[in-house]
C-alpha cells in the first residue's frame, strides 16, 4: 500500500500518462481539479476522448448551459465547450480514452 498526495499530481490529473500518476495508462485520464470562482477555460475540443465532468460541488458555466453540484456532462469528441467557474468548484473528470496531446483551442469564430 501506497499514499500520494493530490496536491503532487499533475493538474489533479492522478489517472492517466502523467508524470506522476498513482496509475500510468493510456487507456483512460482521471483527475479532481478545484477551480476558483471566475476561472476560465476557453473554447476547446479533443479529437480522440470523450470527456466525463462531474461537478462535486459548485456551479459551473459550459457551452451557455448552467451546471449545478451533482450534474454530470458527457462532451463527445469534436463537441466543442468553454468553462467558466460561477462560484469556487470541484470537478472530476474522465477522458476515455487517454489521449495525450488531445485538446484543441478554437478561435473565438469557431465556438
Amino acid at each position: 500500500m501506497r499514499k500520494e498526495l493530490l496536491e503532487n499530481m499533475f493538474k489533479g490529473w492522478f489517472v492517466g500518462n502523467f508524470s506522476p500518476s498513482l496509475y500510468i495508462t493510456n487507456d483512460v485520464e482521471v483527475g479532481i481539479k478545484t477551480y476558483k470562482a471566475g476561472s476560465y477555460e476557453d473554447w476547446h475540443f479533443h479529437k480522440v476522448a470523450t470527456e466525463i465532468t462531474v461537478i462535486v460541488s459548485g456551479e459551473v458555466k459550459m457551452s451557455g448551459n448552467h451546471y449545478l453540484t451533482g450534474d454530470m456532462i458527457v462532451i463527445e469528441p469534436g463537441e466543442k465547450t468553454d468553462f467558466l467557474a460561477l462560484t469556487d468548484v470541484t470537478t472530476v473528470v474522465v477522458k476515455l480514452p487517454g489521449a495525450n496531446n488531445d485538446k484543441y483551442l478554437c478561435g473565438d469564430d469557431d465556438a
